[in-house]
């Protein structure tokens, strides 16, 4: 007999699990922002599951919901990565509704005098990558969602571009474009490579498959523009390779680590230095997140390391190939943990997922002590089960 709390969870091999979770997550609600390093969490969106609206072609965000969820984040002490690819930016997330989303992330932030910790995505997803694009078309396009932040308040964060990957001929193209943007902006800014596990869009990106060649070409354009760079962050799920990078940089400009697979290591650091964070996987691992830096200031490396542990093998099945998916995991885990009343994504990417994938998930989730009301969750669980058939 199975009983209130208990479920019976698919595994991949066809077979059910009976599956009990453990207690509440013992982590805080709220904590100060960390003093020995810059945390940015990338936030995803809840959109309005009662929208008359075809979600695979137009986006309808439920903005209190939205909203609430960056209160949550700022008041575990993060600063706030808005609009960026864990918001499903031209994956579900069309720019009119973007400039939304931005407006009104901004103007929140100003109320709440934060807006030194929000930074906000500014890319070319209103110019569909075609035949004919030019690069003038994608430094129009660059120009205008940079414009639109900074004009709002914001902060800028340099998304990778698709249509610049589609018409870029190689190298130095990137270069045109980019010291064209740069040279516009009135803050620095932070670069973001974005690599193509995330968005196979963005193969190829600074004009060489060879990314030691990649590489070259980013730190000359960082080297070139370094007063207009504020930092870079990497999300290739390479560990070395961000290491690398990061011992090159110029002084003054930092690392952020965009890599969900190995970030504890990363922004832990060693002698020659460390990584900052701008994660998607904070969204959804933020209690957790904010307890382990909160033990990095105070020194307590032991403390952070076994905090992080039971979290990147989470991270790690959330972000699994397919890993542009991603978005999948860190909206279920909102929903089991009670910031959002459903589980229903923009663009319909609740499907991108497996129940196999999902009871993985909840799991995990249970193991790193993610899970703040396990009868909620166990509860919200069942229904997804139930929908499954199960």
């Amino acid at each position: 007999m199975i009983t209130t709390g208990q479920l019976q969870l698919p595994r991949a091999d066809g077979t059910l699990e009976p599956y009990t979770p453990g207690g509440p997550s013992p982590y805080p609600t709220s904590a100060r922002p960390t003093r020995t390093r810059v945390a940015y969490a990338a936030a995803h969106v809840v959109c309005d599951p009662l929208a008359d609206a075809d979600p695979w072609l137009e986006a309808a965000v439920d903005w209190d919901g939205t909203l609430a969820y960056r209160h949550h984040l700022w008041g575990l002490g993060f600063s706030i990565a808005e609009a960026m690819d864990t918001a499903q930016r031209g994956m579900g997330l069309d720019w009119t509704t973007t400039q939304a989303l931005i407006r009104r992330a901004l103007a929140e932030a100003h109320r709440l005098g934060a807006l030194d910790r929000i930074a906000c995505g500014a890319g070319t997803d209103q110019l569909e990558p075609a035949p004919g694009v030019s690069l003038e078309d994608v430094v129009a396009a660059y120009s205008e969602q940079c414009e639109f932040v900074e004009t709002n308040g914001g902060r800028i964060i340099l998304m990778a571009s698709r249509a610049l990957a589609a018409c870029a001929g190689g190298p130095d193209d990137y270069l045109r474009v980019y010291d064209r943007v740069l040279s516009q902006v009135r803050q620095p800014v932070i670069l973001h490579w974005l690599g193509d596990m995330f968005d196979p869009a963005l193969a190829g990106y600074w004009g060489a498959l060879d990314l030691d060649q990649a590489t070259e070409v980013c730190l000359r354009l960082i080297e070139m523009h370094a007063p207009k760079v504020e930092g870079i962050k990497v999300s290739l799920l390479d560990a070395q390779r961000e290491v690398a990078l990061r011992r090159r940089l110029p002084a003054g400009v930092r690392m952020y680590t965009g890599d969900d697979f190995n970030y504890p290591e990363l922004i832990l650091g060693d002698a020659q230095g460390r990584s900052d964070a701008l994660l998607g996987i904070f969204d959804a691992i933020a209690p957790a997140a904010a307890a382990a830096l909160a033990a990095l200031d105070r020194g307590e490396r032991d403390t952070y390391s076994s905090i992080f542990e039971p979290t990147v093998e989470l991270s790690r099945h959330i972000f699994r190939a397919p890993t542009r998916f991603y978005k999948t995991g860190v909206v279920f885990l909102a929903y089991l943990n009670g910031h959002q009343a459903h589980f229903l994504m923009a663009g319909g990417q609740q499907s991108a997922r497996s129940i196999v994938h999902l009871a993985e998930v909840f799991r995990l989730a249970d193991k790193a002590q993610l899970l703040r009301d396990p009868e909620l969750a166990t509860a919200r669980m069942k229904l997804v089960l139930a929908l499954a058939g199960l």
